[in-house]
């Protein structure tokens, strides 16, 4: 879930008493939750550090698979997820930060352009992370790009990034979203959309720029720039 909360300070110590004491129900546990969510994005701010939220996932769906293997063994299966209405109170509250960074993910394809374009081409600290998990793929990089691309452009989002503990696959999966990336843009070159000057400045920067701004990294003084020859 995406749910967030901002709870006044009294009746977030009652939630925390509730769940110490053991006496939290179901809507207490997710409230908790929720609050946490706002808590970590203040927390972040506050060390100058990155968040990033990858909900919309039902963990472990294959019950006899849990029973016997247990948790992480496959059986996760993407769900629905609302962002627009579940991260209006942590918005509220850090969205005009100007030292605050949210990066957001998403299984649920339906949301590309209904919520996370316009939320990410509104707000300053958000920024849309690439297709990920089942969307990591050819088909699904396209799809975000024809969704996204509109509304929040391409510099409201985060490049290629990979967190896959599956180290060998890391050069292939930036080789592919480099080669839809330019896929992508070549069509809007040859639809007279942006020039071939532009397509390849903006290669680069989802290649290496965008990922080292959005996750502040201290390279970001090493920009690359397109080298001529390019062409």
């Amino acid at each position: 879930s995406a749910l967030t909360a901002d709870l006044p300070a009294q009746e977030c110590q009652r939630l925390l008493d509730r769940c110490l004491s053991g006496q939290a129900d179901a809507y207490d546990q997710e409230q908790f939750r929720a609050q946490m969510l706002t808590e970590m994005a203040g927390m972040s701010l506050d060390d100058g550090l990155v968040m990033q939220l990858h909900p919309g996932v039902f963990r472990n769906h294959n019950a006899a698979l849990f029973e016997r293997f247990g948790a992480d063994k496959g059986a996760d299966i993407p769900i629905p997820i609302k962002y627009t209405e579940a991260l209006r109170p942590l918005l509220t509250r850090f969205g005009n930060e100007p030292e605050f960074r949210l990066i957001l993910f998403t299984l649920d394809e339906t949301t590309y352009a209904r919520e996370l374009a316009p939320l990410a081409g509104h707000y300053p600290c958000l920024r849309l992370g690439p297709p990920w998990w089942f969307n990591d793929s050819p088909q699904g990089m396209m799809r975000f790009r024809d969704q996204v691309t509109e509304t929040a452009g391409f510099y409201n989002t985060a490049g290629f990034n990979d967190d896959t503990r599956a180290f060998l696959s890391i050069p292939a999966r930036h080789d592919v979203a480099r080669r839809m990336d330019c896929h992508y843009l070549s069509g809007l070159v040859a639809e007279h959309r942006m020039t071939m000057d532009e397509a390849l400045r903006v290669a680069v920067d989802l290649s290496y720029n965008l990922a080292v701004d959005a996750y502040k990294l201290p390279l970001s003084k090493h920009r690359l720039e397109r080298k001529e020859g390019y062409d």
